[in-house]
Parts: C-alpha cells; sequence; structure tokens
C-alpha cells in the first residue's frame, strides 16, 4: 500500500513543487519529514509540478518506500498528518491521509484539477497580499468586470489551448477539457477559478493575462475564440505572476480515491 497525504503550502520561499539542485522545494521537504517520521527514505510523487512561488490549497502526494518495499508504520493514519508537520516548516501543512493501492499514481489517476488566482485590485497593495495575489492598480470596475467574465465563459469546453502554453514548452497534445472558468469580485479581489482535465506550461497565469488585458480594453472578448483558434502564443495577453495562482482541488475518480 501507498499513503496519500493531502496538504497545504505557501509557495513563496520554494523553487517550486519537485526537487531542484539549485534551490529548496516543497518535495525535499517532504522527502526528509518522511524519512524522519517512518525511519527510513521513502519515494514521493505528486500530484503536479506546481512552478516556483505558487501556492496549493489542496496538493496530493503518494508517499511509498524506496526500494520496492511495503510502506509500514505503527503510527494511526489519523495521527499521520500531525506526526508529519512536526517535521515540516509552518509554511507546509498535511491535513489529511489515507491508504491507496500501489498501483495508485498521483500525477497519472488525476481525473480534473481546479486553480485559483488571485488579483488584488487597488491602486496601493495591500501589504498582507504581497506574495499571495498578484497587483492589479488600475480599477476594474462592473464594466471591465463583466467583459473578464464574458471572456472566460470563451475558455469552457475542449479546446486545443497552445495559444495560452508557454513558449519552448515541448508537449505535443495541447488539447485540453475546460470545465469551470469563473470570475468574481470579493472585496478588493479578483478571484479566477478555472478546472480542466489537464492544464499546459503556464497555461492558467496566460489566460489569467489575456482576462487582465480584457479588463484594460486591449483584447475585445468576442476575439477570445479566434486568438484560441489561432494556436499563437503571441496573440494571447502576458503571463501573470506566479505568486497569484493556488492549486486549489484535485480530483480522483471515487474508485480509485474515496476521499477528494
Amino acid at each position: 500500500m501507498k499513503l496519500l497525504i493531502h496538504l497545504s503550502y505557501l509557495g513563496t520561499n520554494y523553487c517550486g513543487y519537485q526537487v531542484q539542485p539549485n534551490g529548496d522545494s516543497v518535495q525535499e521537504r517532504l522527502n526528509a519529514a518522511t524519512e524522519a517520521l517512518f525511519g527510513y527514505p521513502c519515494d514521493i510523487v505528486g500530484c503536479s509540478r506546481t512552478d516556483s512561488g505558487v501556492h496549493a490549497i489542496r496538493f496530493c502526494a503518494a508517499v511509498s518506500r524506496r526500494g520496492g518495499n511495503e510502506l509500514q508504520t505503527d503510527i494511526p493514519t489519523e495521527r499521520i498528518p500531525q506526526a508529519l508537520s512536526a517535521h515540516l516548516p509552518d509554511d507546509i501543512r498535511v491535513f489529511d491521509a489515507q491508504w491507496v493501492e500501489n498501483g495508485f499514481h498521483a500525477r497519472y489517476d488525476v481525473s480534473e484539477k481546479e486553480y485559483l488566482y488571485r488579483i488584488y485590485n487597488r491602486r496601493v497593495m495591500s501589504p498582507f497580499e504581497v506574495g499571495r495575489a498578484a497587483h492589479e492598480p488600475k480599477k476594474i470596475d462592473d464594466e471591465a468586470l463583466s467583459r473578464m467574465r464574458e471572456a472566460a465563459n470563451c475558455f469552457l469546453g475542449t479546446h486545443d489551448f497552445a495559444a495560452y502554453m508557454a513558449q519552448g514548452s515541448k508537449v505535443v497534445d495541447t488539447v485540453r477539457t475546460v470545465t469551470r472558468s469563473e470570475v468574481e469580485r470579493s472585496g478588493d479581489l479578483i478571484l479566477y477559478r478555472v478546472a480542466a482535465n489537464g492544464f499546459l506550461y503556464h497555461m492558467v497565469r496566460i489566460i489569467v493575462g489575456t482576462l487582465l488585458d480584457v479588463a484594460n480594453g486591449k483584447i475585445d472578448p468576442k476575439d477570445i475564440p479566434a486568438i484560441t483558434q489561432s494556436r499563437d502564443r503571441s496573440r494571447a495577453g502576458p503571463t501573470a505572476p506566479a505568486h497569484g495562482l493556488y492549486l486549489n482541488r484535485v480530483i480522483y475518480p471515487p474508485e480509485i480515491c474515496k476521499t477528494n
């Protein structure tokens, strides 16, 4: 059996989820914490490879014993989150754990992911949002918000999203199915939520940059379908900053993982 852990983290101090040779990573911290708790090295596979500065409200990772032996522990499952968190820095916390079959894969078995992007919309940036939201000083009024919503609706459905993929990516199949694409206001925050069966490299951040160009009148929302169909990255908006992005939810098929 493998252990599936559910965790949250602030990505500010990390070079991303995956271990990197030139910086601290969330995976590296999890490697150290699981070895300290269980007494032997573990292999940890995450549900996503979040970039440097990206946060996660709900991230999933599968823990197995390195070398192919069965992962074993006398610690009750309900106590594992607290025990692991005791070996982690304050900006990484495990809040749930469950046992899954050895054939489970934390990334390839995902059926849907949902991201949240937070934009702080006042002339002066709040000190409490620095590193946790992007800053858009120009006022997004109701009319601009309506244009953003019109544009966001154009991303729903199955499309080729090559126009919203970072240049240089080597992904061949750029077709994805988006099931949620919504813009809302919450006080001084503009929130964008998007769910899909998969995402391309920088896809959410480029969509957000495009939506901000729509809000600022640089792109007409009616042009979004044509931009998408063009598959031309240069026609979409800029890449929004990493620190506004959060992995919000990860869904697995219920027959594979009972808890979502």
